[in-house]
């Protein structure tokens, strides 16, 4: 396996790369002065620095700055992928500042301490823990300022700051005067930032928890929004890279005779991961690319098959491993009868619609980048070594990101654009075609999750045992260690987690190395361990002859928020109302990152195997709402990247080669395919959960159980293998 980067401290690193910066500052600290009656000062803790506002413009931290017209100016350390933190963010700031929405505006924010995510103590996106994180500061920092306009319109009109109140942009006297919130940056900015503030309760609310508009999507509909794909420098050459066709594999010589032939080729490079091509556009660099002549050293992975792996995984599991965690004591059960499944999942790609791309420059000046990265803060230590600057000297332009999942938290493409940048000597933009995307080795984790389960005489479960096999991801990531009990926390998220109450339980993981590198898919350890278990669990159901459904209830009695959605679902979805004939349902229920989801599914199997699903309820339950509209598109957007691992998805490897290259060979779900959603949000007053990726777990198991209800097929394997259904 790779590892791409290994982070030890702040300032130093075990291995290739460093992660400058990791440790989370302090929330801003503010001191103030005027300059012409408009400017604030502001220092970041951890920095010799002082950052200073623009004139005629209020800025009592790093995430808010008020100009004289009124507008507001958000600015978001996240990076914005599709899932809406470019209005949520704002949206957290707006409520707490009162601000009038139609005048709030955003803007992405530099690389700085200041923008870390708290849960990551980094500047970095990803895990569904963008609204988590910042819940609490972006309110904060909103209140902040509300309350130095209010004490600098009192102090206008020489009244107590009691009297005032707040409404859309404006201070309001008791008398009935009021002052624009523009009127007021002079004297706002020489107010004093509250130590503390007093946050609204949530029935004060009036934009959290209501649709709001994306303030991302104006410059997307008329093309202004910029990608990395979109970037364009002076002199700027374009990169494809002919990576090794086997993981870990090496250059021994090539001839660049051909490439170097083709109109508008420049240079051909070579790098530690591959030999590059550099031309005046993508395509004649692609077509350089295609007719270099490599002789590869493949190395210890040349034969390496998916069914050689899928047997490492199962004798793994078979053999057992490490106490991940234990109830009672399942080797003394005697049940009256058991029942025992072996379920396995395959490799992913993230399959981003842009593909990974990366515009460098190196000068003597520094490193200059434009991607679209889910990891500034990592990525400034890692490309300051690689260019050899200090990390100060490293500018990362984060663009908006054409999808993410968690595969642009990975650094591959920004060392290589940076390295071909250096050697060189002009700006370089790297662009990966669909098959180099495919094929990279950037994929979630394989895996076989052995189960069995016992039942008394009456029928109900007193013994429920999981052995987990896969890799550790947590090792890949190149940035945490596993722990000392030898578990790895990914590989087994809602499997030891899971909510059933059973006097007796034991969840294990053996460790298993194929030697492809892995990395965070949406949802991560959820994504095939919900299908595993909650398919295990509908197994169960069956066979105590039971209701799917009420078997689930039953278990879930002191999991009042799992049991919560699993009965929304359930009542929106009609459940044990008859169906039109041939269509079954199944359903599912999972909590990841902090958000509890159910869904029922509606499918049908025609005679030949062919799997329709028809309709999908989902209910869920994710804390406190920001936008109920970005909520319940989040839930369908996972709901479909679900359905095409579901269906389709696989990574396989024979002779030690990717299989699958384009969409012809990796499908995705097609529009005609999209069944009916219906998401249905629980109101709760608990802190907000993620909801990026909750909607994916629980659909494949869903959709298995469905499969089960309408052909007494129980599939466990993924993606689905709806040719078993025809001879069924």
């Amino acid at each position: 396996m790779t590892t791409i980067f290994n982070w030890s401290s702040e300032t130093e690193c075990t291995a290739e790369v460093a992660l400058g910066n990791p440790s989370r500052r302090d929330f801003l600290k503010v001191g103030g002065m005027a300059l012409g009656g408009l400017t604030l000062a502001f220092a970041l803790p951890g920095t010799n620095r002082l950052a200073q506002a623009a004139v005629g413009t209020f800025q009592p931290n790093a995430y808010l700055r008020i100009a004289t017209d009124g507008q507001v100016t958000v600015t978001c350390g996240l990076s914005e992928m599709g899932q809406g933190v470019h209005t949520s963010i704002p949206m957290l700031i707006a409520e707490e500042l009162d601000a009038d929405w139609s005048s709030v505006r955003v803007e992405q924010a530099p690389v700085d301490k200041a923008f870390n995510n708290p849960y990551f103590k980094m500047q970095a996106t990803g895990g569904s823990t963008s609204i988590r994180a910042h819940w609490q500061p972006m309110r904060e920092a909103g209140a902040a300022a509300r309350s130095m306009l209010v004490a600098a319109a009192a102090q206008t009109w020489k009244v107590p700051v009691s009297e005032c109140r707040t409404e859309s942009g404006q201070v309001i006297h008791g008398s009935g005067k009021s002052l624009a919130y523009g009127d007021l940056v002079t004297t706002a900015a020489k107010q004093d930032v509250p130590a503390k503030v007093v946050l609204k309760d949530p029935a004060q609310f009036r934009l959290l928890g209501r649709d709001q508009h994306r303030l991302d999507t104006p410059p997307k509909v008329d093309g202004s929004a910029k990608y990395g794909l979109d970037v364009r420098l002076p002199g700027m050459l374009t990169a494809v890279l002919a990576r090794s066709p086997v993981p870990g594999g090496k250059v021994v010589s090539f001839d660049a005779s051909k490439a170097k032939a083709v109109p508008g080729v420049r240079q051909v490079l070579q790098i530690p991961n591959g030999v590059a091509v550099l031309a005046d556009g993508y395509w004649a660099a692609r077509k350089g690319r295609d007719l270099l002549d490599i002789k590869w050293d493949a190395g210890p992975l040349a034969s390496l098959s998916s069914s050689t792996i899928s047997k490492m995984f199962t004798d793994a599991a078979s053999k057992g491993g490490a106490l991940a965690r234990a109830n009672g004591d399942v080797s003394t059960v005697k049940a009256n009868h058991s029942i025992a499944a072996t379920y396995e999942a395959p490799y992913l790609s993230h399959s981003c619609m842009e593909p990974l791309n990366c515009t460098a420059s190196v000068t003597a000046d520094g490193v200059e980048i434009w991607a679209g990265t889910q990891s500034q803060g990592p990525a400034q230590g890692i490309l300051s070594h690689v260019a050899g600057v200090a990390p100060g000297k490293v500018k990362i332009n984060t663009m908006y990101l054409g999808g993410g999942y968690g595969r642009r938290f990975a650094p591959d493409f920004t060392i290589d654009a940076v390295l071909l940048a250096k050697a060189a000597g002009k700006p370089v933009k790297l662009v990966y075609t669909r098959e180099d995307d495919t094929r990279a080795y950037f994929y979630r984790p394989a895996g076989v999750t052995q189960f069995s389960a016992g039942f008394d005489q009456a029928g109900e479960p007193i013994a429920f045992t999981a052995k987990v096999s896969s890799p550790s991801l947590m090792e890949a990531s190149g940035f945490m260690k596993l722990p000392a009990d030898g578990v790895d926390n990914f590989a087994v998220e809602g499997t030891r987690d899971q909510p059933y109450e059973f006097p007796n339980l034991r969840i294990e993981y053996a460790r298993a190395e194929p030697g492809v590198q892995i990395w965070f898919w949406r949802s991560v350890g959820h994504s095939q361990n919900a299908f595993f278990v909650e398919s295990f669990i509908d197994e169960m159901a069956a066979a105590a002859k039971a209701d799917p459904y009420q078997f689930r209830r039953k278990l879930l009695d002191k999991e009042p928020r799992h049991r919560a959605v699993l009965d929304l679902a359930a009542s929106a979805a009609d459940w044990g109302k008859p169906l039109p004939a041939g269509v079954h349902r199944g359903i599912a229920v999972a909590e990841s990152f902090g958000s509890f989801v159910a869904e029922v599914v509606e499918a049908s199997v025609s005679a030949d195997g062919g799997v329709k699903v028809h309709r999908v309820v989902c209910a869920v339950d994710c804390g406190h709402t920001v936008n109920p509209q970005i909520i319940r598109r989040q839930m369908e957007s996972a709901i479909i990247y679900g359905m095409t691992a579901a269906l389709y998805g696989k990574i396989t490897f024979k002779d030690g080669r990717v299989e699958q290259g384009n969409f012809d060979s990796y499908p995705m779900v097609r529009i005609n395919e999209v069944p009916r959603i219906e998401v249905h949000i629980m109101q709760s007053s608990e802190h907000p959960g993620g909801v990026g990726e909750p909607g994916l777990p629980a659909f494949a198991p869903a959709l298995g159980n469905a499969i089960f209800a309408a052909t007494g097929k129980r599939l466990r394997q993924l993606p689905l293998n709806t040719s078993e259904l025809k001879r069924a």
